[in-house]
């Protein structure tokens, strides 16, 4: 058969077609044939396109895995099956998912994102299981980077804080690696009183809370340290006013999730009394402005959709700026607060991708078509 006509065009009036039609649109183009896939994902397309205001998603982190419980075609599947980044589209309400099968690694992990850019764990095919890699990536662009190699024990207990292509921090209880754009990983001692819950990078400081209590009781505080102090092995201080009065003890097993400009948010559930087993009435959002160290209240789940959390021991918090998402074990749903409109509205997700558990984990991805330099 003979080809059709549009494949005959000259590759500028492809890139004229390409550009008059949304990044949503695009995307999918991508997917009609090869031809439109080695347009799209030419250089000089994408640094045309680079400029396009970028798609707010939310993207799903796939589940832990546990190698030695799986025979070897197990494994295959499931690798296959992760091969992929499932995303979210709050402004559509659909679900999208984009192919990591351009990467060479197994059990491909996602774990954070920043500036179109996805930065995920991977197991190589050349080395040994527990031999993970940290590699930054473009899944519309089907681009990546290899990071330097870090040890294992980075992978399992590390979390990965990301705000630029060159700005990659590992923290941990104990020590802190740190990549700008360098060969190598820099390493400074952290020095925490406890292990980091949701550590947060915002400009240039860390912020993390820490548990200072009894091994009966805890008592969350927020703690703090510039990349410069970090750097030069100074210890975290304790961010607190007196003017905040008791804001650590009102929450039961709060998280931290980056806000918008200078501002972090702080979610848990609401105690209903001091006591030890105090119940939630509430899921709760406090935002902390970082220029006047000032709080208030960003927002607070609607009393029915909380009771669909209270047969759960437990939740997880994922998101950033003005979204939020919250998913507990067996739900097949998740809750979303959504603030971008400039008014607080919460809403259920639904179609999640199944899991095991239901205990969704997740981060922002600002989909765009950013060049990822070498």
């Amino acid at each position: 058969m003979e080809a059709s006509p549009i494949y005959c065009l000259p590759n500028d009036t492809f890139h004229q077609i390409f550009l008059s039609l949304p990044l949503r649109q695009i995307m999918i183009c991508r997917c009609v044939c090869k031809q439109f896939d080695q347009i799209i994902s030419s250089p000089f397309f994408i640094d045309l396109i680079s400029i396009r205001p970028p798609l707010h998603l939310i993207a799903l982190r796939p589940p832990h895995h546990h190698h030695h419980h799986h025979h070897s075609h197990e494994r295959l599947s499931a690798a296959a099956a992760n091969s992929c980044l499932h995303v979210y589209d709050p402004d559509q309400n659909q679900w999208l998912r984009f192919s990591l099968d351009f990467l060479p690694f197994r059990f491909p992990h996602p774990v954070a994102s920043s500036l179109g850019l996805v930065y995920l764990w991977g197991d190589s095919p050349e080395s040994p299981e527990s031999n993970k890699s940290l590699v930054v990536c473009n899944p519309l662009t089907r681009q990546f980077r290899v990071l330097p190699q870090l040890g294992s024990a980075w992978s399992r207990h590390g979390s990965v804080l990301v705000d630029s292509a060159n700005r990659v921090m590992v923290l941990t209880e104990l020590a802190a690696l740190y990549f700008s754009g360098s060969n190598q990983w820099s390493k400074f001692s952290s020095n925490l009183p406890s292990k980091p819950r949701s550590p947060v990078l915002v400009s240039n400081s860390v912020y993390a809370l820490c548990d200072v209590g009894s091994p009966w009781r805890s008592q969350w505080k927020l703690f703090a340290c510039t990349i410069t102090d970090l750097k030069s092995s100074q210890n975290w201080g304790r961010l607190e006013r007196h003017e905040w009065g008791d804001v650590f003890d009102i929450l039961k097993r709060p998280r931290l999730v980056r806000g918008t400009g200078n501002q972090i948010l702080m979610v848990g559930g609401l105690k209903s009394s001091f006591s030890l087993t105090a119940s939630c009435s509430t899921i709760l959002i406090l935002r902390l402005d970082l220029d006047t160290l000032e709080w208030d209240e960003a927002g607070r789940m609607p009393v029915q959709m909380f009771q669909c959390f209270q047969g759960s021991s437990k939740f997880k918090v994922f998101g950033g700026g003005d979204r939020i998402c919250f998913s507990a074990k067996r739900m097949g749903m998740m809750a979303l607060w959504d603030r971008c409109s400039g008014k607080a509205e919460w809403r259920w997700i639904c179609g999640v991708p199944g899991y095991s558990d239901g205990l969704y984990r997740g981060f922002v991805f600002e989909a765009r078509f950013t060049a990822l330099l070498s």
